[in-house]
């Protein structure tokens, strides 16, 4: 008698559409996303004005929440600038919101000025 294993791809999960598409959420590009929240687009504005660059990209990552945020930024103000001071900057410009939130994901990206 012989023993034989048959093998079975496993189940994926079922994520209906709409979670699936709340976890896979696009960061903003230089132009604002028309899903923004309150605190995203307040940080956006700020950073539009303070960093003209080729990208800007601000999300809510607390669920809505508005307790932590992930910025990427990108702007010929930093170029020779170590990531530190890259950082400071955005902090410096942020200082009076990032005060009432919890924490802050920030990538800053040096650009060439031509």
């Amino acid at each position: 008698m012989s023993l034989r294993l048959a093998l079975r791809p496993l189940a994926r999960p079922a994520f209906p559409t709409l979670a699936r598409a709340s976890l896979a959420r696009a960061y903003a590009s230089r132009a604002p996303r028309s899903d923004m929240g309150d605190g995203e687009t307040a940080i956006y504005k700020m950073l539009d004005e303070a960093f003209p660059g080729t990208r800007l990209e601000v999300q809510d990552v607390s669920g809505g929440c508005g307790s932590f945020y992930a910025i990427m930024i990108s702007s010929p103000a930093f170029k020779g600038l170590s990531m530190v001071k890259q950082h400071k900057l955005v902090n410096e410009c942020l200082k009076e919101t990032i005060k009432d939130i919890h924490g802050l994901q920030l990538k800053t990206i040096a650009e060439d000025s031509a």
